[in-house]
């Protein structure tokens, strides 16, 4: 059973951050190809950064790891889909988490778990930067990257993919290092623990 549902949210992490591979989709069909084309657990984000590489260094990523043990904010649960994979529910609960409130597809009316990922009727998962593209590309599912306006803000702020990526991870890391006192999940202070140019 563990190694079920491992599999199973290895194949939403394929889907979402493969980046490279939108033939991929929800269901059992595409858990089946995902796990089949995944050797390994960890994968490296940052590898086609548009910046400079010496500043720039890959960062290993344990999907498995954040997603079957307790990794939440609190050390009490994994964290589920939707804490990354924030389209992937009904708009309506999106709305609940500003300042995301986007759902794909717009009429979604069930959210991503390791559990609808195996149901065929689960919508694409679609990647990261199906939406938010590096500065200067154009996203495919949008006519432009996502802007948002903090609280706070007068100026929009563009979420490129390294923007998204760094709210998403810093965002949980400080929390939880802050709420737990961990001294193993990396501050947004901490660049070179994630960036450790590891592939």
């Amino acid at each position: 059973m563990k190694l079920f549902i491992a599999s199973a949210a290895l194949a939403c992490f394929l889907c979402v951050m493969g980046c490279n591979n939108g033939a991929l989709r929800s269901g059992a069909a595409s858990l089946a190809a995902a796990v089949e084309q995944a050797p390994k657990d960890t994968y490296v984000l940052s590898t086609d950064s548009k910046k400079d590489k010496t500043k720039s260094l890959p960062v290993p990523f344990s999907h498995v790891n954040h997603t079957t043990k307790n990794y939440s904010v609190d050390g009490t649960k994994p964290i589920g889909c939707v804490e990354c994979h924030h389209t992937d529910q009904p708009a309506a609960e999106a709305a609940k988490h500003p300042p995301l409130k986007s759902a794909h597809p717009a009429d979604r009316t069930v959210t991503l778990t390791a559990e609808t990922v195996k149901d065929a009727k689960t919508p694409e998962v679609p990647t990261c930067r199906a939406c938010h593209a590096q500065e200067g590309d154009k996203p495919k599912l949008l006519a432009a990257i996502p802007e948002v306006t903090y609280e706070g803000d007068t100026d929009p702020t563009v979420l490129t993919n390294e923007l998204a990526y760094h709210n998403n991870c810093n965002g949980c890391h400080d929390k939880a290092t802050e709420l737990r006192k961990l001294k193993t999940a990396p501050t947004n202070n901490e660049c070179a623990k994630c960036h450790t140019g590891a592939k």
